[in-house]
């Protein structure tokens, strides 16, 4: 009874012990996540990959559909042609990110 006390009583303080060290560490990441994130040039560059995505899509997307045409079920062309319709200048235009509230 004697060990399962202190066995018990070591565990909980490891416990404590560790939460606070764990607490304090993803407090310093979480920090630094923010600074880097914060950092002019790492947005520049997040936008600009982000942009080049949507255009590298758009043109996946006119390819696929090029390439795929009569050979998907009419739902899956509608709203291809939809997608399609919707594009503009070669990107397609979305509307992640924005509000409507």
């Amino acid at each position: 009874m004697r060990y399962r006390l202190t066995f018990v009583a070591g565990l909980a303080l490891g416990y404590v012990l560790g939460t606070r060290a764990g607490r304090e560490r993803y407090e310093q990441l979480k920090k630094s996540a923010q600074r880097i994130a914060a950092n002019p040039a790492v947005r520049n560059t997040a936008e600009t990959a982000a942009q080049q995505g949507r255009v590298y899509a758009g043109k996946a997307l006119h390819t696929v559909s090029d390439k795929v045409g009569d050979r998907v079920p009419a739902s899956v062309a509608q709203r291809v042609r939809s997608l399609r319709d919707r594009s503009v200048n070669g990107t397609v235009e979305d509307d992640w990110g924005t509000s409507n509230t």
